[in-house]
């Protein structure tokens, strides 16, 4: 298990290490906000077709298979970003890099329960939703530090270190035993769909799906405009300030789902909800105030917000779920979240052409707090039915 753990913790570190970069290519590129908010949703846009069809046909093609083949996307898409010498070649690198890790999220844990022991699977599974949420803020956290303390070939030196990350998980997977051997079977029809049962699809939606759109949104933005707005807007030249913020944001988030406090799922997610809007509040005061301070505490309560609200309604997505029906319903709930990371990130882009990067984030933050009210007014009828559904089963 620890092994394929290393290999998730380090391809989620290559999902997010550009982020630490974006002020750098802004300036020598001369990138504007909103090709820089498109260079960070491509990536999510590309990911979000390839989970849904590796998802559907990796058994069949070979777990470990695809996990290879992912991994050496990913390389590939690393060596792009270091030869890269104009616009277009950032783009296809980050295409690459949705391929790579669309691939790799749809089928990593499948593989590490091949890997790992009946008694232990309910702990591998809590830990490989960590595992990446730490690996996605120790990326640009580690590409900060380098460009911040090394000085030397910015645009190169970081990816030369995720080169090296990558290498180290494709060796350690080929340590860890190949899946069962499909030959001579023939091999299942999969259909590539998606959906919600009838049964619990207003809950769904509302209560699980917006949510996680909700969290992906304000922390996506986060992730592709805190190291510009940090630069531009906060006046801070420290390189390593804004990879540390986004470690704080991610890794934060998911040590927070190790807080025992709040049993009750509906409640933390009402209290996760909260943290995250008021911390999106707080880092637009910071920009108003440029207040580094603010910054920090706005991103603190974003993270344990986000952390809650992520383990929850992931949570509840497969709880609330038959078996059969339980992989469609995780890939709609993915499919909100990473729809969250393309059409607002891409909106506060546009907006930035007219009005300041602060004004935009209001603009983003107001919705946000509108689809925020409207959650927490049907949490109420969410509360009631989850109630029965948690009495029918202790009956």
């Amino acid at each position: 298990m620890k092994r394929m753990l290393w290999v998730i913790l380090m391809m989620s570190c290559g999902a997010t290490f550009i982020s630490s970069l974006f002020p750098i290519y802004s300036e020598y590129y001369q990138l504007n906000s909103l090709q820089i908010t498109i260079l960070f949703a491509i990536y999510a846009a590309i990911l979000v077709p390839t989970l849904l069809i590796v998802g559907a046909k990796g058994s069949t093609w070979g777990l470990k298979r695809v996990l290879r083949l992912s991994i050496w996307i990913s390389i590939a898409s690393t060596l792009i970003f270091l030869a890269s010498f104009n616009v277009w070649m950032l783009y296809l690198a980050r295409i690459l890099e949705g391929i790579a890790y669309g691939a790799f999220t749809g089928t990593a844990v499948a593989f590490l329960l091949k890997v790992t022991s009946p008694a232990k699977m309910s702990t591998a599974v809590k830990f490989s939703g960590v595992t990446v949420l730490i690996g996605f803020g120790l990326g640009p956290a580690i590409a900060g530090l380098v460009l911040q303390y090394l000085e030397w070939q910015p645009l190169r030196l970081p990816y030369w270190i995720l080169l090296i990350m990558l290498v180290s998980a494709l060796l350690i997977l080929e340590t860890l035993p190949k899946q069962d051997n499909l030959l001579g079977q023939k091999p299942e029809k999969t259909k590539i769909s998606i959906g919600v049962p009838s049964t619990f699809r207003s809950h769904f939606w509302s209560f699980i799906g917006l949510p996680i759109f909700i969290g992906f949104t304000l922390q996506g933005i986060v992730l592709s405009l805190v190291p510009s707005f940090a630069k531009n807007v906060i006046h801070t030249s420290n390189l390593s300030v804004p990879g540390l913020l986004i470690l704080l944001l991610l890794g934060g988030g998911a040590l927070a789902q190790f807080i025992p406090w709040l049993d009750n799922p509906v409640t933390r997610i009402r209290l996760g909800l909260l943290l995250i809007i008021i911390g999106s509040w707080v880092i637009v005061l910071s920009g108003q105030t440029t207040s580094l301070m603010l910054l920090w505490t706005g991103i603190f309560f974003q993270a344990v917000g986000g952390g809650w609200m992520f383990q929850i309604t992931l949570r509840l997505a497969g709880e609330l779920s038959e078996p059969e029906e339980r992989p469609r319903v995780i890939t709609a709930f993915y499919l909100c979240g990473y729809t969250g990371f393309i059409v607002p990130v891409v909106g506060v882009g546009v907006l930035s052409q007219f009005f300041n990067l602060n004004f935009s984030l209001m603009v983003l933050n107001l919705l946000a707090t509108l689809a925020v009210i409207y959650v927490l007014s049907y949490s109420v009828k969410f509360n009631r039915s989850y109630s029965r559904i948690n009495k029918t089963l202790t009956v």
